[in-house]
């Protein structure tokens, strides 16, 4: 089990070859993401349907991520408009400078979860993009995730 209290900037993707180079292991946090996201916005309910019923790599098991998750990922330093906010030299392919469903419902407000973006906000002060969208709102990409975690409340 990876412990989040740690930092790796080299080295810290690594594209797996068991899973025909289309899934990627975060050594940060032990998770493993699909390399290539979803090139088409898709509703919510049918994003975690779309996660569940993937077979990256020739592997089930796969599921939209929880917010604290897909957070992970964004590199807060990068701050152009318009530029992806992952970390410089990641394997990734295919990702878009947008917003991305979480799994993360809130409790006291049924039909709302929290997306991440991957585009900078030009005069936000937040280090990382998180906002909540309807369920049944406009679609948002979906990035399939496999490992620990899952579907939570905030």
């Amino acid at each position: 089990m990876k412990s989040w209290d740690r930092k790796i900037s080299k080295g810290r993707f690594q594209v797996l070859q068991e899973f025909n180079k289309e899934a990627v292991l975060d050594r940060e946090t032990g998770l493993v993401w699909e390399r290539s996201p979803s090139m088409q916005a898709i509703a919510w309910p049918n994003a975690r349907l779309f996660c569940a019923q993937k077979a990256v790599g020739g592997r089930g098991g796969w599921r939209l991520p929880a917010f604290f998750e897909l957070a992970s990922l964004v590199d807060p330093s990068v701050q152009t408009v318009g530029a992806l906010r992952l970390p410089l030299g990641h394997p990734f392919l295919n990702v878009q400078a947008n917003d991305y469903w979480s799994s993360t419902m809130f409790a006291d407000e049924p039909g709302f979860v929290l997306m991440v973006g991957f585009h900078f906000v030009s005069g936000s002060d937040a280090p990382i993009f998180v906002t909540d969208a309807n369920i049944g709102g406009s679609p948002k990409f979906a990035w399939a995730v496999r490992g620990r975690g899952g579907m939570s409340s905030y």
